[in-house]
């Protein structure tokens, strides 16, 4: 019997991972924004409901990262040095997909800086996913799987930022939304929104979590975190002093910014704008 990708990817990392088992009750997490499109024009949840699957980066073209996911690019090498080459020559389908493990129990979700939504996965899910501390863009030398995690002292130990403190998670073998998915998690902003509308088309359930919401004065308390000229780019597209989710969707699509420019905002929303 031929052995998958997956299989031996899950093989290669589970022989280098050390520690005992996870505690009861941890789940992994997908962060991504709810209200951008993708490449063939789609909006993101649309596409979710039409297709079922939650694809990695090397199928949608698309990220809140780096957008290095091509052969040859740093996500190719990155994924060829953890995973010891498994998945080199396979489809990008058959590729893992990226999130984190909520540790912390955020309601947010476990890494914020890639979106305000989440998909919060099931426990079942973590048989088949591995973790790395730091990010993999930082190529790490420590690895960890749901019976051996010894991660969660080295990122507890550890004085990151809000938005770098988390555990990366790389689940194997394919997210079904109506099997792999407890719950997507919106902002609130997008209430009443075409986000909620799509959203509900979902074969999983939705709920909400308490929210981001900055106010300008606030943002410019923080020029060094990002930027002044961030800050300034923060102020101009604000909504009668605010920001949130929704407001920095609609500078998006309206096109006027440059989109690194408009992350760098939403870094600054997620760190000093979280709510409850």
């Amino acid at each position: 019997m031929t052995t998958s990708a997956a299989e031996l990817a899950l093989r290669h990392i589970t022989a280098r991972a050390t520690g005992g088992p996870l505690a009861p009750g941890l789940r992994v997490t997908l962060n991504f924004h709810p209200d951008r499109g993708l490449p063939d024009g789609r909006p993101i949840l649309r596409a979710l409901a039409e297709d079922g699957v939650y694809h990695s980066q090397f199928v949608t073209g698309t990220s809140n990262g780096g957008l290095t996911a091509h052969p040859g690019g740093d996500r190719w090498h990155w994924e060829s040095r953890i995973f010891g080459g498994a998945y080199d020559a396979a489809a990008a389908e058959q590729r893992p997909v990226y999130g984190a493990l909520n540790f912390r129990q955020r309601p947010d979700g476990a890494a914020p800086r890639f979106g305000s939504a989440h998909f919060r996965l099931t426990a079942g899910t973590l048989a088949r996913t591995t973790f790395c501390y730091p990010d993999s863009f930082l190529e790490p030398a420590d690895f960890g799987t749901a019976t051996r995690m010894s991660l969660l002292e080295l990122a507890e130990a550890d004085e990151q930022d809000l938005l770098d403190d988390y555990v990366e998670a790389h689940v194997h073998g394919g997210v079904r939304l109506d099997h792999d998915v407890e719950a997507l998690v919106l902002d609130p902003s997008f209430r009443g929104t075409a986000v909620e509308a799509d959203a509900a088309r979902l074969p999983c359930p939705v709920e909400w979590h308490p929210g981001h919401r900055l106010m300008v004065a606030e943002l410019r308390r923080h020029p060094g975190y990002r930027g002044p000229e961030y800050v300034e780019l923060g102020a101009v597209i604000a909504e009668d002093g605010w920001l949130d989710p929704r407001v920095l969707g609609v500078a998006v699509a309206g096109g006027e910014h440059d989109p690194q420019d408009l992350k760098r905002v939403w870094h600054y929303l997620a760190r000093f704008g979280t709510a409850g």
